[in-house]
């Protein structure tokens, strides 16, 4: 219990929501011996005989705020997607039976954001999800990087908020941090010699605030698919005002799933001569195949490296499969989320737009650039 608000989890995210305590530990109002904070392990899940499952809340929360943590995407407790979306359910309704004051959700990453249009005659999986959290008791709910603006709209605030937060500055930050450094390397190497490429013209929006972050080109990949079949891609053609020849990629993009979208780009950027190809994305959801194809490419010296955040949990083995994977933690941008939320201080400074110069001048995440 934080002043009066309680952190939770369900199994998916226990252990994450651990480390954002871990955080919330060092700041100066939580940080007195007298505070509770442990109640990561407030939940408990049983089944039944028969597979049902039944979420326990094992103490009382009556009139308390909860945070609880969750996902339905890969994570450390091996849960499955389905399961891991149902006990969601079940513990957002548990919490409201205990008379939960307001019950805020935060899922780093939502995995039926995939699920997202309307373009046949299908159900749409994210319509589905908020709709259920919110008549289950649901007030508030915190993400990272949805799949797509609109998908915002599917809620409506009166009843339950949502704060999508771009999680970009913590990839911008790496690559201040270990690629940069200084100035001198941004405005004489990063400005002349780099590019960030969308993944297709949808991706545009992302990659361009990369490219503007650091002031170097965008490259634009506008991609056919075919949409009566999932993660298939019919040509890609590339768009760029200057030369790729020579230039060190950047192919920046919200999420990875089976790499399918990122492999065909690749091959299609190798014959243009670029020095290098990265890839840098929020969430690595890595499905099959996707490790066989971005080892494959690491392995034909088309890709260099793979930068992403642990929003979706990334084993340790992945490593292995993949070659130069790097995974950026997000656990202390969750903790300062809860900080604002607990002190009910705006939220502004978390979407500020995130300039390089700027912040190798006074690297510091928290500073008052806080995402963009």
């Amino acid at each position: 219990m934080v002043n009066g608000v309680i952190i939770t989890a369900t199994r998916s995210m226990q252990a994450y929501a651990s480390r954002v305590v871990g955080h919330l530990l060092k700041f100066p109002r939580f940080a007195s011996p007298e505070e509770d904070i442990d109640g990561v392990k407030l939940l408990s899940t049983d089944r039944f005989a028969n597979g049902e499952l039944e979420v326990t809340v094992n103490s009382s929360i009556r009139g308390r705020d909860v945070i609880l943590f969750a996902t339905s995407s890969r994570n450390e407790s091996g849960v499955g997607v389905e399961e891991a979306k149902i006990e969601l359910y079940h513990a957002v309704d548990a919490l409201k039976r205990s008379q939960a004051g307001k019950i805020i959700i935060f899922e780093p990453y939502i995995s039926c954001s995939r699920s997202d249009r309307t373009t046949r005659r299908n159900s749409v999986g994210l319509w589905v999800h908020f709709k259920t959290l919110v008549s289950l008791g649901a007030s508030h709910i915190v993400t990272y990087q949805l799949h797509s603006d609109k998908s915002k709209s599917m809620l409506d605030p009166t009843i339950c908020m949502i704060d999508d937060i771009p999680a970009l500055t913590l990839l911008k930050r790496y690559l201040c941090d270990n690629y940069i450094r200084d100035i001198e390397t941004l405005e004489k190497t990063v400005r002349p010699h780099w590019a960030f490429c969308s993944v297709d013209a949808g991706g545009e929006k992302l990659a361009r605030s990369f490219a503007n972050a650091f002031g170097a080109p965008l490259v634009i990949a506008h991609k056919q698919r075919d949409y009566s079949r999932a993660n298939t891609i019919e040509s890609i053609n590339i768009l760029s005002a200057e030369p790729v020849e020579g230039k060190v990629l950047w192919i920046a993009d919200d999420m990875v799933d089976t790499a399918s979208s990122v492999e065909s780009l690749i091959r299609a950027l190798a014959p243009l001569k670029p020095a290098e190809i990265n890839v840098i994305a929020v969430h690595a959801l890595f499905s099959e195949p996707a490790p066989k194809r971005l080892a494959a490419l690491s392995a034909e010296g088309l890709l260099n490296r793979i930068i992403v955040t642990d929003t979706a949990y990334c084993p340790s083995c992945l490593p292995e499969k993949i070659t130069r994977l790097e995974v950026v933690p997000s656990t202390e941008l969750s903790a300062r989320i809860i900080h604002t939320i607990i002190a009910a201080t705006p939220m502004g400074k978390l979407f500020r737009t995130f300039d390089a110069a700027i912040y190798l001048k006074s690297p510091n995440l928290f500073s008052g650039q806080e995402n963009g």
